[in-house]
């Protein structure tokens, strides 16, 4: 059954509208919102499992988290097998593990300690993760129970000192139960488990595909697998045994893994310490590349860009050194990551699934598109789904599912949908070469670098210097046009009219105090009696009223016809007193000459 024959017509979608670009883009295929999927992307594929040039979905389901999870297989919208898993499921994989014809690929799921492989949906194989070495001390102090050496009280106290004194992961899933316990259980679960071996599990938390050898669609794949661990599992996919392992400072969420195994590979890992670190072919330990400042929710590598979702609804971007490209805000909290590969239009999108049931379509930091959707998305898988190329499979957090298919005439533009600064502020600048000075300048500053911070120090230390001093003679001359005399707060200020010879100047003054009017001043004026002449040289004050400005004018000719000017001081002085309160310095303009007609 081919997914093209259940395609509805678009006006099922309830919250998006027919006419606007974004559902134009795609077609309504199918909607079951009671379909009970509950899933993630990491535990959704697309694959052809048969070889028949149909490809199916893949869907391990949760189920309600404690029971009921099942492997699910849909062949277009029916569903086509199931097989039930032990454990909650964390990751699902298709991948190519021998060469035999037809050529059609398994199915890995990761599920608590063990990979289950089906093989023509049938279980074929069952991987354990190698066990972790116990803590010795553990290992004594169950062996001391076993032979009636302690109670269980001390057995109690003892697990629960050693457990404060490292952590939770140091100790077996026996221990931690234990301690979980009521006094009244402890000796049962004790009597029930001390005679069984001690075992240290670990659980896988992320997996990926690695090509072998050759890049082929349908070549030989080597898995890969993070645990709880702490650790990177590369798995050999015909003997399944471990081919390389790796370290991480913390305990592997998301994981891209990109190369061949026997040539060059890269794997880029997001941990639960909020850090991005990178592991090539060879190396035994992580190399550092990111410090998030949240916690990543998602990761997705276009090219050479990591692209990861954080907790504080931001979308950033990073190169695979670790230099911060750009940051996208985003309206709502991030449900689920997801990647667009469009490989026949040589399309590279990210797929990002919002709380408000909205998916946005960026294409490097632009919005380029969005989907409204029924529920929150929180996984979703974009590929070839029965005979259609590109199709776009969703599964909602109440459990619906959705598929969507993209037009055959949809055209992502090269501009983002949102309001933003325009794309020409985007582009790089045209930088020059640089110059034999511009390097004989840069050896110069790199030679004498301490000299210079010297030099330059000892000038400003000096200009701070005469600043300071000219701010304190301006305060003992009153050369400022605002009194610092907290008794006579006033207000001076000064400005010239006129073309010349014969200039206007008018001086306001303003008692800038609250209730006290100033009484007994006067405004005297100070010049170069040989350029100018003024018709007053005092003008008597009288009452300065609180918050009003007062105005008074005067005319000032100029003598000289030269095109020499001078400069005007304004004094305010108080009647009897020799030292103005405030002062204000006029630069006379040149006066123009006197035309004679």
């Amino acid at each position: 059954m081919s997914i093209q024959s259940d395609v509805k017509s678009p006006d099922i979608s309830r919250n998006a509208d027919p006419s606007s670009e974004a559902n134009s883009k795609w077609l309504d295929a199918h909607y079951d919102p009671v379909a009970s999927l509950y899933t993630f992307t990491s535990c959704m594929a697309l694959s052809d499992l048969h070889g028949d040039g149909e490809n199916k979905l893949i869907v391990a389901d949760l189920g309600t988290g404690s029971y009921d999870m099942k492997l699910k297989v849909y062949k277009g919208t029916t569903l086509m097998s199931e097989n039930a898993i032990i454990d909650l499921p964390t990751g699902v994989s298709t991948f190519f593990m021998d060469t035999n014809e037809p050529r059609t690929p398994a199915i890995a799921v990761a599920s608590g300690p063990y990979i289950y492989v089906y093989k023509n949906l049938r279980p074929y194989f069952k991987f354990t993760l190698p066990p972790l070495e116990v803590n010795p001390v553990e290992q004594d102090l169950w062996n001391q129970a076993r032979d009636d050496k302690i109670d269980v009280r001390v057995l109690r106290e003892m697990l629960d000192s050693l457990r404060r004194e490292s952590n939770e992961g140091s100790l077996t899933v026996r221990s931690l139960r234990f301690l979980m316990l009521d006094i009244e259980q402890m000796e049962t679960f004790a009597n029930i488990h001390k005679h069984t071996p001690l075992k240290k599990q670990t659980v896988i938390t992320c997996m990926d595909t690695l090509k072998k050898s050759m890049a082929d669609e349908d070549a030989i794949s080597c898995l890969v697998i993070g645990t709880e661990s702490k650790d990177i599992y590369v798995l050999d996919p015909e003997a399944f045994t471990v081919l390389a392992k790796m370290s991480l400072p913390s305990v592997p969420v998301f994981m891209s893994v990109s190369g061949l195994y026997d040539v060059e590979f890269r794997i880029v890992v997001s941990c639960r310490n909020g850090c991005i670190y990178t592991l090539k072919r060879g190396s035994k330990t992580a190399k550092p590349c990111v410090e998030l400042g949240s916690q990543p929710v998602g990761l997705q590598r276009v090219g050479k860009n990591i692209i990861i979702g954080c907790m504080d609804q931001t979308l950033q971007c990073y190169s695979l050194k670790g230099k911060k490209l750009w940051t996208v805000y985003l309206p709502a909290n991030i449900c689920s990551m997801g990647l667009m590969d469009h490989k026949q239009r040589g399309f590279k999108a990210v797929l990002v699934g919002l709380n408000n049931c909205d998916v946005h379509v960026y294409r490097d930091k632009y919005l380029v598109n969005v989907i409204n959707t029924q529920d929150a998305v929180t996984g979703m898988q974009f590929g070839r789904f029965g005979r259609e190329d590109g199709a776009l499979v969703m599964t909602t957090k109440g459990g619906g599912l959705i598929v969507k298919i993209l037009r055959r005439s949809a055209v992502f533009e090269e501009k983002d949908m949102s309001a933003g600064p325009p794309a020409s502020q985007n582009q790089k600048l045209n930088v020059p070469k640089k110059t034999k000075l511009f390097v004989d300048q840069t050896m110069r500053e790199r030679e004498n670098g301490t000299g210079m911070h010297r030099m330059f120090q000892h000038d400003l230390y000096r200009l701070r210097l005469n600043t300071a001093r000219a701010f304190v003679k301006a305060l003992d001359n009153s050369l400022n046009p605002i009194s610092t005399n907290p008794q006579e707060p006033l207000k001076l200020s000064a400005q010239i009219q006129g073309i010349g010879p014969t200039f206007k100047l008018t001086v306001g003054l303003q008692n800038a105090s609250a209730s006290t009017p100033s009484l007994n001043l006067i405004i005297s004026f100070q010049y170069d009696d040989k350029l100018y002449s003024l018709q007053k040289n005092l003008i008597h004050v009288p009452m300065l009223i609180p918050g009003l400005n007062y105005n008074f004018e005067t005319l000032v000719e100029c003598l000289n016809d030269k095109g020499i000017s001078d400069t005007v001081k304004v004094f305010v002085l108080r009647q009897g007193n020799n030292i103005p309160l405030i002062t204000a310095v006029i630069n006379m303009p040149v006066s123009e000459s006197v035309i004679v007609v």
